[in-house]
């Protein structure tokens, strides 16, 4: 699978966790809780094989978006934060639905970015071939990634 397939599928899949979260209601907390804990995996996974194998590759092959990885890292510096913050959050706290939305707002922002600005030039740089072989290596290193969002580098510099 293209690395950039293969990154547009995760942001689909956090997408509809998202939409999940938004439709439950207000007393739903089990459910909430449930679908924080979904989205907390995935986004950890998500930018783990970024920071690790996407987002080096990319610059190698597009310097140009240096600035574009140097942002990117910062935003997942805070929401990995926030995620770690959710993680231990009651589901019943008053904070927890701002928490989310905000770590939502946060998400869909980078998202846009990404898919619009960013991986087009990308794509132009490496090639169909080249995004095939990133999006395997990209794909077997989901297995080493961390479920602690906290122990993605990002989240300690």
């Amino acid at each position: 699978m293209d690395a950039i397939v293969l990154l547009k599928d995760d942001h689909k899949t956090v997408e509809k966790l998202f939409k999940e979260f938004e439709k439950a209601g207000a007393g739903a907390h089990k459910h909430k809780r449930d679908i924080a804990d979904k989205v907390i995996e995935e986004l950890t996974v998500h930018t783990w094989i970024e920071e690790k194998v996407f987002y080096p590759a990319a610059r190698e092959a597009a310097p140009d978006t240096k600035d574009h990885v140097l942002e990117s890292v910062e935003e997942h510096h805070v929401v990995l934060w926030m995620l770690s913050e959710l993680a231990g959050l009651d589901p019943r706290d008053e904070r927890f639905d701002a928490k989310m939305t905000v770590l939502m707002e946060n998400v869909r922002h980078h998202v846009e970015e990404e898919e619009k600005d960013w991986f087009p030039e990308v794509h132009k740089a490496m090639g169909r071939n080249r995004l095939t072989e990133l999006g395997e290596q990209m794909q077997a290193a989901r297995g080493e990634a961390p479920r602690d969002p906290l122990k993605v580098p990002s989240a300690r510099e």
